[in-house]
């Protein structure tokens, strides 16, 4: 089953974000379909804020390493696509496709001092100008397009999502990715309003597997929700080492 396919099955696709081959293998595995990439993971495991601080070609290393250290489907996050000139972005994912990914995230977010979106039409136009160019290079790459409007909470989110959806659409994604979605009622409303397949990720409330399925959602990612939790759980064990001076935390609880 191709990548595009997973999207199209009556299950929602579970998406795992890795940041690693380690990450990687266990996700394959524990028999994952596919996996996606955690830009803030990435960031944070070479010393970088997100936001595209890292260089692309430190991204490229990444991917490299896990692409050939699996045989799921791949998808990257590439942010805004490390650049703001289509034929820049095109060029990008060209290289990333030498790895033979499946898909790409694309987001409508910048981040200078602080994330702000950008203006929906002037994006609908690099996405067109994006698929075009792929289509022409017979490139066949999902392109996840992700919209921040529930991430930055901006004033009527709801009918914001709902046109930036549209305007997507009509530009040629293949995917709507909307992070921090994660009430029923704003859910059922705009999977009803979109031709294509809903992307939501891992939030405390968000709503479980089998309802999300019933909702009409069709991928369920994780962003970097699962990288967080082990950072945490990795200083928590440093510090018991340090507050005991003992290894005894280090093995409790422990699967090794």
């Amino acid at each position: 089953m191709t990548f595009n396919e997973l999207h199209k099955n009556s299950y929602p696709l579970i998406l795992c974000n890795v940041w690693d081959v380690n990450s990687t293998k266990i996700a394959e595995k524990l028999g994952f379909q596919a996996i996606g990439t955690s830009s803030a993971a990435i960031a944070c495991m070479l010393g970088y804020e997100d936001g595209e601080k890292m260089q692309f070609k430190e991204l490229c290393y990444v991917i490299q390493r896990i692409a050939d250290n699996t045989s799921l489907p791949l998808s990257v996050d590439m942010e805004a696509g490390y650049s703001r000139i289509p034929t820049e972005i095109v060029n990008n994912i060209k290289e990333l496709a030498i790895y033979g990914i499946a898909g790409i995230n694309l987001e409508d977010s910048i981040v200078n001092e602080e994330r702000i979106l950008v203006d929906g039409k002037s994006f609908a136009n690099i996405i067109h100008e994006v698929k075009s160019k792929l289509n022409e290079a017979n490139l066949n790459i999902f392109l996840n397009i992700r919209t921040d409007t529930y991430v930055l909470n901006v004033p009527n989110k709801l009918d914001e999502t709902q046109k930036r959806i549209e305007l997507y659409t009509q530009a040629g994604a293949d995917g709507i990715f909307i992070p921090c979605l994660s009430h029923e009622s704003d859910i059922k409303f705009l999977v009803d309003k979109s031709r294509l397949p809903i992307n939501v990720m891992a939030m405390p409330d968000l709503p479980g597997f089998e309802k999300l399925k019933k909702l009409g959602i069709k991928r369920i990612s994780m962003g970097d929700c699962l990288f967080s939790n082990m950072s945490a759980m990795l200083k928590h064990k440093l510090g018991k080492v340090m507050d005991n001076q003992s290894f005894n935390a280090i093995f409790s609880d422990s699967k090794c």
